[in-house]
Formats: C-alpha cells, structure tokens, sequence
C-alpha cells in the first residue's frame, strides 16, 4: 500500500453523483412548483381556475418524474448497501414510501379511485420524505 493512498476502498462516485443529481430534480422540483410558481403564479394576478389547471397538469407530470427518480435512486442504494439496505436503511423506507406514494397518486389520476384531499395529501408526504432524505448522506458518503 502506498502512502498517497488515502483509503482501501474508493466509493462509487457515478452513483453518488447519480443519487445528488435525482434527488435535485425531483424534491427541488416537488418544492418549487407547490410553494414557489403555483403561488406565485396566483399572486401575479392569473385567474384561480387558470392556476387550478396549471397545477392538475403539472402535478401528475412531477409526480410521475419523482416516481421514476426514487426508483433509480433505489437502484443507486441497493448498489451500493445490498438489498437488505433498501428495508433497513431510513434512506431505503423512504424512498419506498415516495414510490408507494407516487404510485397511489398516478392511479388515482387514471381513474382507479376518487378521494378529495388524496391528491394534496400525497404530493406534499413525498416533498416531506423527500425533505428527511436530503438531510440523509448519499449512499458510499456514510462517516
């Protein structure tokens, strides 16, 4: 071993780059569309039912992209903790939860059932775990 070498074991940095890269798109996206343009969108004087229809159209996109980034970030971790790390890790529950979520929600969208408050209640539970899984270390990053 040479004395340059600072440790055995070099973490993979494509899924560590791959998991911050996910994890910015799809909470950072979650967060900006419900707390910054749709009300924004309102407060520059557009018509509510205008932001309404903004909003039914631009959510069941964002859910669907969070979707499939919490899945390629379950990949990530799985990768690099095994599978039992998808069931024992806090970072693993909560991206189950976040694909359990966004799931419910996208068939809601597709007809399969009706509830008033599902929808909302959905979409901001998935910015929250999404939130708690920003303050989690990336997979490979673990003091």
């Amino acid at each position: 071993m040479s004395r340059f070498v600072i440790s055995d074991r070099q973490p993979a940095r494509a899924g560590i780059i791959t998991w911050q890269l996910t994890q910015t798109f799809w909470v950072g996206g979650l967060w900006l569309l419900q707390f910054m343009v749709l009300p924004a969108l309102g407060r520059i004087g557009l018509a509510p039912l205008l932001v309404e229809e903004i909003a039914g159209s631009l959510k069941p996109l964002l859910v669907g992209f969070a979707a499939f980034c919490s899945a390629l970030q379950a990949l990530v971790l799985v990768q690099v903790t095994g599978l039992r790390g998808l069931w024992r890790d806090v970072r693993g529950q909560l991206l189950l939860a976040v694909v359990v979520l966004a799931g419910s929600q996208l068939l809601m969208q597709a007809g399969w059932f009706e509830s008033l408050y599902w929808a909302s209640f959905s979409y901001l539970v998935m910015a929250l775990c999404g939130l708690m899984l920003v303050l989690q270390p990336a997979p490979g990053r673990e003091l």
